[in-house]
């Protein structure tokens, strides 16, 4: 198996050339998260956006921002109202009947935009103080390049070694 040269990205790093064309890497998970549920509860919220059609329509919807709520619901403190206000509706089940499953998918849509305005004021402070605990890990051509440099060295002193 051959692994790939290029630098590993991980889900909360994006990887983007500069001008001179450098690779610069930056955190992008907290905003990725906002933009994806913003983007959600526009589907809902809009004034150009449909209301959804059929029952299958209203819960995909509802999944999908119970997902964003999940998510996001990790960057900030548990003990925020918006939070809890956001899990109470994303825990009840989507109601019977045409409007109220509609105004049950437009609170939850407007629970959903309330957290990411919270989460874009709270999240960034909690997100810098996770990342700095698990540490530092080594690029993959550091690895490379060590593995290489001790092999080098063994076969250097191999062969300056004495024939018996």
């Amino acid at each position: 198996m051959r692994l790939s040269l290029a630098p590993r990205q991980d889900a909360r790093q994006r990887v983007a050339l500069s001008r001179k064309d450098r690779v610069a890497v930056e955190p992008v998970a907290q905003r990725d998260q906002a933009v994806a549920a913003t983007e959600t509860v526009a589907l809902v919220l809009d004034e150009d956006s449909p209301l959804p059609e059929t029952t299958a329509d209203v819960e995909d919807l509802a999944r999908r921002l119970r997902s964003h709520i999940d998510r996001l619901g990790v960057m900030v403190p548990k003990e925020e109202p918006a939070l809890r206000h956001a899990q109470r509706l994303g825990s009840a089940a989507v109601p019977d009947g045409y409007m109220p499953s509609r105004v049950h998918l437009v609170k939850l849509a407007e629970a959903a935009q309330e957290l990411v305005a919270t989460t874009e004021a709270h999240g960034t402070s909690r997100a810098m103080r996770q990342r700095g605990r698990r540490g530092w890990t080594p690029p993959i051509n550091l690895l490379r390049g060590t593995v290489f440099a001790v092999a080098f060295a063994c076969l250097v002193l191999a062969a300056s070694m004495p024939r018996a």
